[in-house]
């Protein structure tokens, strides 16, 4: 445990450093304050007035920018020390591979979350300051989203960069893997559903495979409990979730796929040629 967190602090300290940690904490900073600039915090649409309406928008922009920024960051974590000779270092201190992965994991995890949940408490106490009412609960819902998208998406990253050999190659895996999901979501599925002839069961377990549409579809139902916006497969949804139950699925899932993909990568990264 001690080397674990030593190797977590060590990673978070390596973290702060990069170029990349700075742009994205001003990209997710630079977000909330042209909200802000815009006025959004003032407008109202669907019922959504003041932080609520931000939120939704902020989040919205968030499932498009985190998942790319996680994983292009993420992958040249052991690729990159690969490459660099760092392996043959390791291994002559006396710290475990489980330390040494895991403690990477945990690290990157707490530098790539904290900006996000932080500009949230950012415009949360903006809006205190200005008089605002704080959607608490929605605040809690999207803050736990964003925290299983971004665990799901660093596990997917770890095991991509346990696999490559190069950073370059796993940069251009990580950008197809996302390219890739970001495909299938309902415009692409809506053509395999066509095109196949597919159940309609078959089709809503193929999307909900897929952890940005569970991501947008949850993000979907706080401002459209029935879903409307997705049609008649709100209704196979609904019917297998409660909304409740869909909410939990959207939080565990995710995190419990990132947590395969994270483990997957560890299992594959003990067995292979480290140096």
């Amino acid at each position: 445990m001690k080397h674990l967190l030593l190797t977590a602090h060590a990673d978070m300290i390596e973290s702060l450093r990069a170029r990349w940690f700075l742009i994205y904490s001003l990209v997710f900073g630079g977000i909330v304050v042209v909200l802000f600039a815009f006025g959004l915090s003032d407008s109202r649409v669907m019922g959504f007035t003041g932080l609520s309406r931000l939120l939704v928008t902020y989040i919205q922009l968030s499932m498009a920018i985190l998942p790319v920024f996680v994983l292009i960051t993420t992958v040249r974590s052991v690729a990159g020390d690969r490459e660099a000779g760092v392996f043959e270092y390791m291994l002559s201190l006396p710290i475990s591979l489980a330390a040494w992965f895991w403690g990477r994991f945990i690290g990157r995890f707490l530098v790539v979350f904290l900006p996000v949940l932080l500009a949230m408490v950012g415009a949360v106490l903006w809006g205190v300051i200005k008089g605002g009412e704080v959607p608490w609960r929605l605040f809690g819902y999207y803050s736990a989203l964003l925290m299983a998208l971004t665990w799901c998406f660093l596990g997917i990253g770890m095991l991509i960069s346990t696999l490559a050999r190069s950073s370059d190659v796993a940069q251009g895996a990580a950008f197809l893997v996302w390219l890739l999901l970001l495909l299938f979501l309902d415009l692409i599925l809506l053509g395999v559903l066509i095109r196949g002839n597919l159940s309609p069961d078959t089709a809503v377990a193929l999307a909900l495979a897929n952890p940005m549409q569970v991501f947008r579809t949850a993000t979907m139902m706080l401002f459209d409990p029935q879903l409307v916006l997705l049609g008649p497969t709100a209704y196979l949804i609904l019917d297998r979730f409660s909304e409740g139950g869909y909410i939990a699925f959207a939080v565990i899932y995710p995190m419990l796929f990132g947590s395969l993909c994270a483990g997957l990568g560890y299992t594959l990264f003990r067995r292979s040629d480290l140096p």
